[in-house]
C-alpha cells in the first residue's frame, strides 16, 4: 500500500523525470518498506518521502541541474574513479511556497491513511537468515548511517563514477563508479546504498542531463564535426581507423547527409552511428547535453578523497551483512565495487563469512560498479587458479588476472548465482560478464544497463562531447561485451523475482549433489 501511495505521489513530477527515474524512486521505497517496520520507523520513512517531494517537485519544474558536469569523470580509460561535489543551492520564495503547500497536503493525506490502518506486507521473507552459527555479522560490518547513494547527494558525494557510489547513468552509462547508482547507507542492510531524501530529488533531476536540443545551424554542425575529427585523430587507439572515421564524417557532411539532423541529440546519435559504421566500436560515442558542459573535468582533491573515505566507512564499503538462507545458501548484497585500498578488509570479511555456505548468491541488482581492482579481488575467491578478467576500460596487464587461489577460501567449488537488473551497471557488468563467460556463475534476473563509457571524455563545445576509447584490452570471448547491450542473464526473470528464482536453482543444484 505504501508503494502504491508513493507511486501516485510521483505523478507530481514531470513525465520525463518519471520515465527516467520513477522505477529508481519506487525501488528505494520498496527497500525501506521492506526493512523499516513498525509505527515509528514507518512514520520516519514517510516524513523523509514527503520532505523529498516538497523540495524536489518545484525544482523539477523550474530548475535543471547540469548533471553532465560529472560525465567527464565517468570516462577514464585507466578506470580510476573521481569525485564531484554538487554545490548547495538556495531555494527561491516560489519553491518554498509550493513545497510548503505540497507538504501540508501530503501530511494531511498521510495522517488520514495512517489512522485508517494502512498495512504493508513486507517483502523480506525471501531473505530471512537461517538461525545458525554461520549467520552473523563480522566485526568489520559496522552500522552505516544514511549517506551517498546512486546518483548524487546534496552537499555530498555525487554518485558519478569514481570514488563513490555508483549511480544512475546518463545516455552512455557511468563506468567505474559506485552510485546509484552508489554506496549504501543506513544502519544495517536496511538503508544500505539508499539515497536520503535530498538525494532522491536529485536522482529525478539528473535524468534531464541529456535532452533533445534546439535547432542546429549548418555552421554549428560543421564545428562539431571538425572537433570530432580532430579528437579522433589525436586520441583514438587505432590511428588508421581514426582516419577512416574522420574521412567518413567529412564525407557525410559534404553529401548533406547531416542536414536533416537539426536536433542536438539526433545529430549526436547520427555522428555516433557514422563513426561506428566504420570502426564497429560500440564504446565510441558522441553526446549532446542541453545543460552546458564544464570547461574542465572535476579533479580529485585531498578533501574529496577524505569525504570518500568517510562515506565508505559509514556505508561499510556498501557491503550488507552476509545472510545464510535455508539449505545453507549464502547471500551477499553489495551495491558497488569500492576502492580496494580502503575496502579490501571489508570485502575479505564478507567473503570469509560465506565459507561455510554450500552455494552463493551475489545480489548486484542495485550495484552501479566501481573499481576494477575490487572486481578482480572478489572474483579471486571463486577460483582455485588465476583467471583472466577481461575489462574493456583497461589495458590488458598482469593485473587483469585474479590472485587465485585465496588462502583460506573454500568457495572455488561452490555454485554461484548473480542477481542482476536493468540498474546493474559498469563494474557490476564487468563482474557478471566475465563470470558468465568463464562458466563460473549463473546470471539470474534482467539484462544489465549496458554501461558503455569506456574511453576518456573530450569536450567539443558547450553542449557536445565524445567518449573515445584509449585502452587496449584483449577480449578472448566470442560474445561481445556489455557495451550498449548489457549482460544477458542465463535465466531471465523480473528483477524482483531474481532472488526467489536463484534460491530454487541453488536448491535443485544442491539436491543433485
Amino acid at each position: 500500500m505504501s508503494e502504491k501511495i508513493y507511486a501516485w505521489l510521483l505523478r507530481l513530477f514531470p513525465s520525463r523525470f518519471r520515465e527516467a527515474y520513477g522505477e529508481e524512486a519506487l525501488q528505494l521505497v520498496r527497500d525501506r518498506c521492506r526493512d523499516e517496520k513498525g509505527f515509528l520507523l514507518r512514520l520516519r520513512l514517510w516524513l523523509d518521502l514527503l520532505g523529498d517531494l516538497a523540495l524536489s517537485v518545484p525544482r523539477a519544474y523550474f530548475r535543471v541541474q547540469p548533471e553532465l558536469t560529472s560525465y567527464a569523470a565517468h570516462l577514464r580509460s585507466e578506470g580510476v574513479p573521481s569525485l564531484l561535489i554538487l554545490p548547495d543551492e538556495s531555494l527561491g520564495a516560489g519553491t518554498l511556497f509550493l513545497g510548503g503547500v505540497l507538504t501540508l497536503a501530503a501530511t494531511i493525506a498521510f495522517s488520514f491513511l495512517l489512522n485508517h490502518g494502512v498495512k504493508h506486507v513486507p517483502l523480506s521473507a525471501l531473505i530471512r537468515p537461517a538461525r545458525s552459527s554461520a549467520d552473523h555479522r563480522s566485526s568489520s560490518f559496522s552500522p552505516r548511517p544514511p549517506e551517498p547513494a546512486r546518483d548524487s547527494q546534496e552537499g555530498g558525494i555525487a554518485a558519478a563514477s569514481g570514488r563513490q557510489p555508483e549511480m544512475a547513468a546518463t545516455s552512455s552509462r557511468p563506468q567505474n563508479s559506485k552510485p546509484n547508482d552508489a554506496p549504501s547507507n543506513g544502519p544495517a542492510p536496511a538503508d544500505a546504498l539508499r539515497p536520503r531524501k535530498e538525494e532522491s530529488g536529485q536522482l529525478l533531476r539528473s535524468s534531464n542531463a541529456i535532452l533533445a536540443g534546439a535547432h542546429l545551424k549548418r555552421a554549428e554542425r560543421e564545428r562539431v564535426i571538425r572537433g570530432a575529427v580532430a579528437n579522433l585523430k589525436k586520441h583514438y587507439i587505432d590511428p588508421v581507423v581514426a582516419q577512416k572515421m574522420a574521412d567518413a564524417l567529412v564525407g557525410h557532411e559534404k553529401k548533406g547527409d547531416d542536414n536533416a539532423a537539426t536536433d542536438g541529440r539526433a545529430f549526436a546519435e547520427l555522428l555516433t552511428q557514422q563513426m561506428r559504421d566504420v570502426s564497429h566500436d560500440r564504446h565510441l560515442e558522441l553526446l549532446y547535453s542541453e545543460a552546458p558542459l564544464p570547461e574542465l573535468a572535476p579533479t580529485a582533491t585531498p578533501a574529496l578523497e577524505a569525504r570518500y573515505r568517510k562515506a565508505m566507512e559509514q556505508a561499510n564499503c556498501t557491503f550488507e551483512p552476509v545472510k545464510i538462507l535455508p539449505h545453507h545458501i549464502g547471500y551477499l548484497k553489495f551495491d558497488s565495487f569500492p576502492d580496494p585500498s580502503l575496502c579490501q578488509q571489508t570485502a575479505a570479511a564478507a567473503m570469509a563469512s560465506l565459507n561455510d555456505a554450500d552455494a552463493i548468491i551475489f545480489d548486484l541488482r542495485d550495484n552501479r560498479g566501481g573499481y576494477p581492482g575490487m572486481v578482480t579481488l572478489i572474483a579471486a575467491y571463486l577460483f582455485d587458479h588465476p583467471e583472466y578478467m577481461y575489462n574493456p576500460r583497461q589495458d590488458t596487464t598482469a593485473d587483469s588476472w585474479t590472485r587465485s587461489p585465496v588462502p583460506g577460501s573454500r568457495l572455488a567449488d561452490k555454485p554461484v548465482y548473480l542477481l542482476t537488473s536493468a540498474r546493474t551497471f559498469s563494474g557490476a557488468e564487468h563482474f557478471s560478464y566475465d563470470l558468465k563467460m568463464l562458466k563460473r556463475a549463473t546470471v539470474v534476473g534482467e539484462t544489465t544497463g549496458g554501461a558503455s563509457d569506456v574511453g576518456t571524455f573530450h569536450r567539443l563545445d558547450d553542449h557536445f562531447g565524445m567518449g573515445i576509447p584509449e585502452a587496449r584490452a584483449i577480449n578472448p570471448y566470442r560474445e561481445p561485451d556489455w557495451a550498449g547491450t548489457g549482460v544477458r542473464p542465463d535465466v531471465e526473470v523480473k528483477a524482483r523475482d531474481a532472488l526467489e528464482t536463484a534460491v530454487r536453482l541453488a536448491e535443485r543444484k544442491l539436491q543433485k549433489k
